[in-house]
């Protein structure tokens, strides 16, 4: 029923201006969900409930998945063709992206080094291995851990000269009660807000409605 509403939006601009027109979405932007390490899409059905109880449309609501054995260089090239697709989808200028665990490198690395802050309104991690953690000295067979590695290659470049690129919203959940993130404190951007919670554990972040509140209020900000 919506896109048949945006279509006939489409149409009557077309009728009245005589160019064509392309619909913008109303409200907040469509949010672009990227899981981490072995994870899924399915791992953000829990706070997709939680954003349609604050208003979101079904539309609006889009999980990106992705190899997470691979290099995140090439998984962010994949969710940069991903969000063209939600953009061209939802007639959205920009996106906002809530990521968990690796998928803060997936996409931070597409935010800072494929250009994509030009289509990212807010950014929100959730335990992201943005600074790398310990834990992935288990699992050094994969290139995406890889880069997860504090003091890779890939870690160094990422978190050097400007961490958050653009005009993008940046902000950071992290907790003492983590575990996998080794130290806790790696989730934290340089110039996010960073924001430290009583004690979450790292899968707990994917359906702590409290915190997942505190994420929605920051992409509504």
């Amino acid at each position: 029923m919506r896109r048949i509403f945006v279509s006939l939006l489409a149409g009557i601009a077309l009728a009245v201006f005589g160019t064509p027109a392309v619909a913008q979405a109303a409200g907040p932007n469509p949010v672009v969900f990227v899981h981490g390490y072995m994870g899924s899409a399915s791992n953000w059905s829990s706070a997709m409930t939680q954003f349609r109880l604050n208003g979101y449309a079904d539309s609006q609501l889009y999980a990106f998945e992705y190899d997470w054995s691979q290099s995140n260089k090439q998984s962010a090239a994949e969710l940069a063709g991903f969000v063209d697709h939600v953009r061209a989808e939802t007639g959205a200028d920009k996106v906002d992206i809530v990521n968990h665990s690796m998928g803060g490198l997936v996409s931070r690395w597409y935010m800072k080094e494929l250009g994509g802050h030009e289509q990212v309104g807010h950014w929100a991690s959730l335990a992201g291995a943005n600074q790398g953690t310990t834990a992935a000295s288990s699992c050094l067979q994969y290139a995406s851990c890889r880069e997860m590695t504090p003091g890779s290659d890939f870690e160094e470049r990422l978190n050097s000269g400007d961490w958050t690129p653009g005009a993008s919203e940046y902000a950071t959940w992290y907790s003492a009660c983590d575990g996998v993130i080794i130290p806790y404190t790696n989730t934290r951007v340089l110039g996010a807000d960073n924001n430290r919670t009583t004690c979450t554990t790292h899968l707990g972040f994917l359906s702590d409605t409290s915190v997942l509140g505190d994420v929605i209020d920051f992409l509504e900000s």
